[in-house]
């Protein structure tokens, strides 16, 4: 992290310092309307994230970063006493591989290779070392082709990697896996190893024998619906002349294998969810051909593959331990299996929402975060035995020094609420009001902001997120709903959705409101929603077909199914199918053909490169809503693709959905310094 990023973080106006120490009387004042430390500033300088860790061959870790300052700018970094930049200035590690990237870089010792964002090239820099990166791949015109997920192969001197290339077909890429050439300085057109599926990923080579494992699926699926798991033998010339399915062929059996390794004795592990629905952890039995699983339980080992290069374990050296980590119940856990006697031992450090782990010899590095602890990583030391921690420290944090806003944090309430579907629940993070200098008038209830996650495949955590404590520090109650259809709490429940995407969310979020309502936790009258992407379509379907909220923000969301079949990027093309269903279907569920049935104000915020949701979707809406003669505003980003990556929009965005409740439903004045954007039909 740039010591000028750290420094803006914790920068505060003067008049600021007794409200953070927390020393002054409560006022009362409306909720919604308290002045609050945790500006927006605050938050975009805390909205870094990683994209991708791996050890180096000092046992060093590297890992990338955003960085909104630097206009969402990805770098690959190295731990040192002060961490240092790794590429250069006008070099950014980011794969368009599937729109959605990860996967970016892999280290050999000191040698990384990188695909960088501009060209989509493959670059080899060797750490600590000056000098400009070099090209491993030919410099195409657009349309480009793209690598990610590559590894080193120990037997032959080359780099493997998925490739999508978008020279034939810009709409329709040709994915396959290919071998990139390392053994001199020329530049050489990749080599097909293998190809004919639509999709591939994790590409894992066995350092003892000349065998490489890796997953593959076809349209109309997603990889956690239905993929396949196969292992290929290398002849003496490199290419792949014998091939297995492991996992994922059987037409009865529907599996979604994923994330193989090999174990440093050359045993092949996986993830699949082949029996009881859940990604548990299993081992091929070579001889046999065989899978058996290794730890079973009611929990998810890994998550949906949105995004390349997820490590949920690793093997701890070559000591045939294994670290993993798995969630259940909304919580994560962390623990190391012995391998050869299958014993367990579970750990306890500090996270309570974990992701990827890399490991080395009885030391590992894992992402995490938890209700007191922002987004992070660490490393964690194990005693000789590998059973207990006997060191932790954070290397690196989202959010540094945001302990000073400690006695603003609202802590998450974890609970389930009864859907529409008789006997069946949902579950959610509520967020309640939390500013040691305010308290909310003594005959009100706090307005409510309903947050919708993406995917729709996804799963929302109890991490401290100060994107969440913007609100709830101002006076808002917050809640984070895990709708049917959600991640991370198995299959039956990840497939609630399938066929009923703008249904079964919908009903979720809005029983979800009416639950806290019912409970005297928020306003009735004051219920608003948002969301990104798949969160911004449940947004506008909820304003659409209910008449529960009083107020919506769809980021970059959906508005028309149709469209969003045309026009969306190869990877979710088919996505549709499974959650939605036939034409009929998609017409019947998209917001854009039932704008007569919006009665309250909504605001649209879109990316103009976006090509997953592409602009068109919040153009149309916004020009029907206005014609409709219902308050609404459009706000597009110049530069801005799937997400709000620069720090100028973070801000924006945040401080424009903020005042616009504020304006149109809140029945307050915000205590922030924000100059509104105009809003059609109310300006």
């Amino acid at each position: 992290m740039s010591s000028s990023s750290h420094a803006a973080l914790l920068a505060l106006p003067a008049a600021d310092a007794a409200a953070v120490a927390g020393d002054v009387n409560p006022a009362t004042a409306p909720y919604g309307s308290w002045r609050s430390p945790i500006t927006a500033d605050v938050v975009a300088g805390a909205e870094k994230h990683l994209k991708g860790i791996a050890l180096a061959g000092d046992g060093r870790l590297l890992w990338i970063e955003t960085r909104p300052e630097e206009k969402g700018r990805m770098v690959i970094v190295k731990e040192e006493s002060k961490p240092v930049d790794v590429i250069p200035q006008e070099f950014a590690a980011r794969t368009l591989v599937h729109e959605y990237g990860g996967g970016a870089f892999a280290v050999n010792n000191d040698v990384v290779v990188f695909s960088n964002y501009k060209d989509q090239r493959l670059y080899k820099q060797t750490v600590g070392i000056g000098g400009p990166p070099v090209p491993l791949t030919p410099d195409y015109s657009a349309p480009n082709v793209s690598y990610a997920d590559g590894v080193f192969d120990p037997h032959f001197s080359r780099y493997i990697t998925v490739m999508e290339d978008h020279r034939t077909d810009s709409l329709n890429p040709t994915t396959t896996i290919a071998a990139i050439n390392l053994g001199d300085e020329e530049v050489h057109e990749p080599k097909v190893l293998i190809s004919g599926s639509d999709f591939y990923a994790f590409p894992r080579i066995d350092q003892n024998k000349k065998r490489m494992a890796w997953m593959e699926w076809s349209h109309p699926n997603m990889p956690w619906d239905k993929s396949e798991l196969w292992v290929g033998y290398f002849s003496e010339s490199g290419d792949l002349e014998r091939r297995i399915c492991v996992a994922g062929a059987s037409q009865i059996l529907v599996e979604s294998p994923t994330e193989p390794k090999w174990s440093p004795e050359g045993e092949l592990f996986f993830v699949t969810d082949r029996r009881s629905g859940f990604w548990n952890i299993y081992k091929w039995v070579e001889q046999t051909n065989e899978v058996v699983p290794i730890y079973a339980l009611d929990a998810e080992f890994t998550r949906p593959l949105w995004v390349f290069g997820i490590s949920s374990y690793d093997f701890l050296g070559k000591s045939n331990h294994m670290v993993f980590t798995y969630r259940q119940q909304g919580r994560s856990y962390l623990g190391v299996l012995e391998c050869d006697s299958g014993s367990i031992s579970l750990l306890d450090i500090p996270f309570s929402n974990l992701s990827n782990v890399v490991a080395a010899d009885g030391y590992f590095y894992i992402e995490g975060a938890s209700a007191s602890v922002p987004f992070s990583l660490a490393k964690v030391t194990l005693d000789v035995n590998k059973t207990k921690v006997v060191d932790f420290s954070i290397i690196w944090s989202s959010a540094p020094g945001v302990e000073q806003y400690k006695s603003f944090l609202s802590t998450p309430e974890f609970f389930e609420f009864p859907t529409t579907i008789r006997g069946q629940k949902a579950y959610a993070y509520f967020y309640p009001p939390s500013n040691p200098n305010f308290q909310g008038l003594p005959d009100e209830k706090p307005p409510l902001l309903v947050k919708v996650h993406g995917g729709p495949t996804s799963e929302t955590c109890a991490i401290l997120d100060l994107n969440v404590q913007y609100w709830t520090s101002r006076g808002w109650a917050y809640v984070d709903v895990n709708y049917g259809g959600s991640t991370g709490y198995g299959r039956e429940y990840r497939e609630r959705l399938f066929e009923k995407w703008g249904i079964v969310d919908v009903d979720d979020c809005c029983r979800c409101a009416i639950f806290l309502v019912d409970n005297g936790k928020v306003d009735g009258q004051r219920l608003c929603i948002t969301g990104r992407s798949a969160g911004g379509y449940t947004t506008l379907a909820s304003l659409a077909f209910r008449n529960t909220f009083n107020a919506g923000a769809s980021v970059y969301g959906v508005a028309d199914f149709s469209l969003l079949k045309e026009e969306t990027h190869k990877f979710e093309k088919h996505d549709l199918d499974h959650f939605v269903g036939d034409e009929k279907a998609c017409y019947e569920r998209s917001p854009i053909n039932f704008t007569d049935q919006f009665t309250c104000p909504v605001i649209l915020f879109q990316g103009l490169e976006d090509k997953v949701v592409p602009p068109d979707q919040a153009r149309k809406i916004y020009k029907a809503l206005k014609e409709k003669g219902l308050p609404v505003a459009l706000v597009e980003y110049e530069g801005e693709q799937h997400g709000i990556r620069k720090a100028e929009n973070i801000k924006f965005t945040l401080e424009q959905q903020m005042v616009f409740f504020a304006r149109l439903v809140g029945k307050f004045k915000v205590a922030d310094n924000i100059t509104p954007i105009k809003i059609e039909n109310f300006d």
